[in-house]
């Protein structure tokens, strides 16, 4: 059929399933210690189609070999707690190409921005184009209107996926032919509302501007992800972030934390302490390897004590475990 891929989840679920009987899980799950993976690059044709076929430029992470194409829903406008918070806050999704690590096919990875009105109609076209659901869930709490996040993926070639994608969301508020025209920048960025420096020497890394909103994205180095093939990296998706928007004693916080599973209440306990509110704690793939859980946390405050709360969560990533439930 057309809209089959060239290799499907499943068959690669089959084949994995194979090497873990000859013993070859090692592959899949792998510290930072391991010879690093090489995926192969996508061609610049293999962008032009992919661009072409969603109808938006984007932009590619030669050192990871990702293709992203941002889509955010600039429809829309949020409050969270009555106050109106920028789209680039966190209501912008993504899709992903990437090439396998045989280079015998590409993975696809998206998350889509959605009222919850609009969640089984996509749902719906997805499937019908090919694609599978990952994950459906929230990301916060007391937004208006009610956002819903939905994680599609699929296996192809790099143009097929993207044809497949652009066929899912073509009758979709998030596709870019759907989306106003873009508005004038902000007067102010955030770098005149925040000490960047201040908080960057908190966090320990460096974070990207986007219009009034400051937002950081650390990645698993520490950790070899595979899925459906392709190594899962910060740039497809598998990432803890921290997004600032406000001001700076009355700051807005909210991210993702990437854990595997021993991690998880020891994240959630210093979030707490931090007085960061967990918000969802959820899967984004299927089949993973290692599983890994995404916790959604969010908070309001003076902006150096909500990124004091990120980074203390960040510190609690990558220990060994200890006591009876560390296999789990």
């Amino acid at each position: 059929m057309e809209n089959q891929p060239l290799i499907s989840r499943r068959a690669w679920l089959g084949s994995a399933s194979m090497a873990a009987t000859a013993g070859l899980t090692g592959l899949y799950a792998t510290t930072a210690s391991s010879a690093p993976l090489k995926t192969p690059a996508l061609s610049a044709e293999e962008i032009a189609a992919i661009e072409g076929a969603i109808g938006k430029k984007g932009t590619y992470n030669e050192a990871q070999a990702v293709h992203t194409i941002a889509l955010p829903r600039n429809d829309l406008k949020i409050a969270i707690k009555t106050e109106s918070v920028p789209i680039s806050f966190g209501f912008g999704g993504w899709v992903s190409i990437k090439k396998t690590l045989d280079g015998k096919s590409a993975v696809l990875m998206s998350d889509t921005v959605l009222l919850q009105e609009e969640v089984n109609p996509l749902i719906s076209a997805a499937q019908a184009a090919g694609l599978e659901v990952g994950a459906m869930h929230n990301h916060f709490f007391y937004e208006e209107p009610r956002i819903f996040y939905m994680h599609l993926h699929g296996m192809g070639s790099p143009e097929e996926l993207a044809k497949k994608f652009a066929m899912a969301i073509r009758d979709a508020k998030i596709a870019p032919a759907n989306q106003p025209a873009p508005t004038a920048p902000p007067a102010q960025t955030a770098k005149d509302i925040f000490d960047i420096s201040a908080l960057d020497a908190i966090v320990k890394y460096t974070g990207v501007v986007n219009g009034p909103t400051y937002k950081y994205t650390v990645g698993r180095q520490d950790l070899t992800v595979m899925s459906m093939g392709a190594e899962m990296t910060a740039a497809i998706g598998l990432n803890s972030w921290a997004s600032f928007a406000g001001t700076k004693t009355n700051a807005h916080i909210a991210g993702d934390i990437a854990m595997l599973g021993h991690e998880v209440n020891n994240v959630i306990k210093v979030l707490r302490d931090h007085r960061l509110e967990v918000v969802a704690v959820h899967n984004h793939m299927l089949d993973e390897d290692p599983r890994m859980i995404f916790l959604h946390y969010y908070g309001k405050g003076a902006v150096e004590e909500l990124a004091k709360g990120f980074r203390a969560a960040l510190d609690v990533l990558g220990k060994t475990p200890h006591g009876s439930h560390s296999g789990h």
